[in-house]
């Protein structure tokens, strides 16, 4: 197989198992944190582990100069993942994945002020799309206010991602898997005080088909995830990346219909349209971008 083409088949895997975590997320019988806590730390144990294989070692002295911005963005990952697990839980997998998918048009919204970048009027249209596709997916027309509900868990996670890419914009010199490794510790710290406080005196009951579930979305969905991703992007064409990138949500509407047996009415298939279609077209304009 030609190296473009092994690369890509990596990118889009990495997607592929992107997409898939609401699916599994929602067969464990652990509270939700606990899960978004121990997905962090395998990850991050396993990034090392591969780093080290490869007889690499961590880039302290990049690592130490953009350090308060990796401890923010690792924070804001770790909050990331509470609030969707968390809508996981609340509504469909569809709804909670596709909300969270609204980053990138947030970053469009506040880019000006946050980036100090110009305003591009073209990309507006995207954002008003995806706001009604938001509309539309999360039942609030049809009167379905548990998927209300999960879709603001969402967007609350959506709010904490774009500090992500805000950040990741801003870090220099950082090799990409250092960076993943630093972040993904550190999200396992910020969980944990929050899954600590939330459980307390709660007898939480471990059985082994979660465990299973668990060490797979720390080692596969997450640290298998993270090699190939960053594997694709350092080799792909820009274009391909953005483009490839949005099977991801499209991977988690499929997951949550036919896997998951959840309902999607005719407006949140039509939502779902618009929040994919708005997001792609706007990451495809120049000054897109989204980080995984």
């Amino acid at each position: 197989m030609e190296n473009g083409a092994a690369e890509r088949l990596k990118y889009i895997l990495s997607v592929v198992l992107y997409g898939t975590i609401g699916l599994f997320v929602r067969r464990v019988s652990l509270p939700s944190e606990v899960v978004a806590m121990c997905r962090g730390a395998i990850g991050a144990v396993f990034i090392l582990l591969y780093l080290l294989a490869r007889r690499q070692r961590p880039d302290m002295a990049a690592i130490r100069k953009n350090l308060p911005l990796l401890l923010l963005s690792g924070v804001c990952l770790g909050l990331n993942w509470i609030f969707l697990f968390a809508a996981y839980i609340k509504t469909t997998v569809a709804v909670a994945s596709l909300c969270n998918y609204t980053a990138p048009i947030i970053v469009v919204l506040i880019a000006p002020l946050a980036l100090r970048e110009r305003p591009e009027a073209k990309k507006l249209p995207c954002v008003a799309a995806a706001f009604l596709g938001i509309v539309l997916v999360s039942g609030v027309l049809e009167g379905e206010l548990g998927n209300v509900a999960g879709a603001l868990l969402a967007l609350t996670g959506a709010l904490c991602f774009v500090c992500i890419v805000l950040c990741n914009r801003k870090i220099r010199g950082v090799r990409p898997l250092d960076r993943a490794l630093v972040q993904l510790a550190v999200s396992a710290v910020t969980i944990l005080p929050y899954a600590l406080l939330h459980n307390r005196g709660a007898v939480i009951a471990v059985d082994a088909p979660s465990v299973f579930i668990v060490l797979m979305l720390g080692v596969v969905h997450t640290g298998v995830a993270y090699c190939f991703y960053f594997s694709g992007i350092s080799r792909l064409p820009v274009q391909t990346v953005a483009v490839l990138g949005y099977l991801e949500p499209v991977v988690s509407v499929l997951c949550s219909v036919l896997f998951l047996h959840e309902p999607l009415s005719l407006p949140g298939w039509i939502g779902a349209a618009l929040v994919i279609a708005a997001a792609a077209v706007s990451e495809l304009m120049p000054g897109g971008g989204r980080a995984p």
